[in-house]
């Protein structure tokens, strides 16, 4: 399939001609789609900025995420056409100052997005994470999630998997965790690290063998918050700032399209 792009702008809030934004779901939509690429772009004051759902083999990189709600989203959903998403790499994109209020309508699965996220990364396999800049993103600059509510789509695998973060520079973040995380964040006395990890490893009905690289200095603060499985539980919390091993994981290829390919 090839790349679906939806893109949905409100002129009267963007800073240039050239930005997306305005968006009660994602200025930058990719969904159900293989071999993507989504570059040099401007993503502003949109619930998501850029939202990659359900897709494989995408390469999000040299981007600006910065007031928005959330900065990047890397998921996938149950119920849907296209399933299994994999093989992502995230890199060399400013994901700044997102945080502007949530403004989805109520129903809309962003609109579970904290005010305040980086980069939400849920359900997903074999996402890569590197040369960022990540500042003034009040809730968390990394949110890596499970998803965490009932559905009966008995391919969906609701678990992150095999994802590697390393090489990026983080500023303040943190400081004001929103919505859910307001709550969660009460576990790590009341503000959250640069990484933040559900800890969630089981669902009803499956469990999968988690791998969370996090191969940055011992001064990039992270946080397990040992949640465990789904339904959360957060009284049975068992937080963690011990990383996993660092284990090598393969990187996806470079995305190539097949006009580059061509010529």
């Amino acid at each position: 399939m090839a790349p679906m792009a939806s893109i949905r702008s409100n002129p009267r809030t963007c800073s240039s001609t050239t930005s997306r934004c305005g968006a009660s779901d994602a200025g930058i939509y990719v969904g159900q789609s293989n071999n993507i690429i989504v570059r040099n772009s401007l993503a502003e004051y949109n619930v998501a900025g850029i939202e990659i759902e359900n897709s494989s083999n995408a390469d999000v990189h040299d981007n600006v995420a910065t007031n928005n709600a959330g900065g990047i989203l890397v998921f996938d959903l149950p119920n849907l056409p296209v399933m299994g998403g994999h093989s992502t790499r995230v890199f060399n994109n400013r994901i700044v100052d997102n945080n502007t209020p949530n403004f989805a309508p109520p129903g809309n699965i962003v609109a579970n997005v904290p005010a305040g996220s980086g980069l939400m990364m849920m359900a997903n396999q074999n996402v890569h994470v590197f040369g960022n800049e990540f500042d003034k993103n009040q809730s968390a600059h990394i949110l890596i999630y499970s998803y965490s509510y009932e559905f009966d789509d008995e391919r969906y695998n609701p678990l992150p998997r095999d994802f590697v973060i390393r090489d990026n520079s983080y500023g303040e973040g943190g400081y004001d965790p929103k919505q859910r995380l307001a709550e969660l964040s009460q576990l790590t006395g009341g503000t959250l690290p640069d990484i933040v990890w559900d800890g969630i490893t089981s669902y009803p009905g499956g469990e999968a063998d988690v791998r969370i690289v996090v191969d940055e200095p011992e001064d990039v603060g992270y946080v397990s918050l040992g949640l465990g499985s789904t339904p959360i539980d957060p009284s049975a919390a068992q937080v963690t700032n011990e990383r996993q091993p660092v284990v090598e994981i393969a990187e996806p290829a470079p995305v190539v399209l097949p006009q580059d390919a061509a010529s």
